[in-house]
């Protein structure tokens, strides 16, 4: 189980560096991304895509360890959640996910950026902590 856990702090790792990466260059896709929500076909994608990744990543990793492999846990129901309710209740999902980006974009992004950081660090061992 080891491998995985390496395995996936190095691919979330650099999955939001990529992500914050990105949308600090270009924040106009964050508005494009919410309105993208009101297309249903868009809505139908993206579920389905958060949810094959959340149950890829939950099956692989569902640890609930007391350390820095939790977070990988966490990103995988995280997906798993929101894929579900983009399919089940897109309307409210996608206010929802509005509310949040106006609210706490800067925040969310900076701890997002600081998440995939710690990760890459777990993945590679960088840093010895």
């Amino acid at each position: 189980m080891e491998n995985i856990s390496f395995f996936l702090a190095k691919f979330w790792g650099w999955y939001l560096i990529i992500f914050f990466t990105i949308l600090s260059f270009n924040p106009k896709r964050i508005v494009q991304t919410i309105k993208d929500l009101q297309d249903q076909k868009f809505v139908i994608l993206i579920s389905f895509i958060a949810i094959i990744i959340g149950l890829l990543n939950i099956l692989s990793h569902n640890l609930w360890e007391n350390d820095w492999r939790i977070l990988i846990t966490i990103i995988g129901w995280t997906a798993l959640f929101i894929g579900l309710s983009l399919f089940i209740i897109p309307k409210k999902t996608a206010v929802f996910i509005d509310f949040v980006n106006v609210k706490f974009v800067q925040v969310l992004y900076v701890l997002l950026f600081f998440i995939g950081l710690y990760l890459l660090n777990k993945g590679y061992g960088i840093i010895i902590s």
